[in-house]
């Protein structure tokens, strides 16, 4: 039963890995906060699924990762944005 749930995590850390990458690549040509959105997204699901594999919860940290990353990612581009625009 044990291996059962270790394919499974393996499965699931490995959607999340084809997730972050399409969202990374698919933000180009976006605005700067959707841009920002994209990649802090792809790359906190990254950084999320290696420290969650650490602890035996690869999707679980990669889908705490994505979320973090992609609010982070979304603050920043948006003032960067403001910034460029002079707002």
């Amino acid at each position: 039963m044990l291996r059962g749930v270790k394919v499974l995590s393996r499965k699931s850390g490995l959607c999340a890995l084809v997730a972050a990458g399409t969202m990374a690549v698919g933000g180009t040509g976006c605005n700067n906060a959707l841009e920002g959105g994209l990649s802090g997204g792809g790359l906190g699901a990254l950084a999320g699924m290696a420290i969650g594999s650490a602890f035996g919860h690869m999707g679980t940290g990669a889908a705490i990762g994505a979320a973090a990353g992609a609010l982070g990612g979304l603050i920043i581009g948006d003032q960067n944005e403001r910034r460029a625009n002079g707002q």
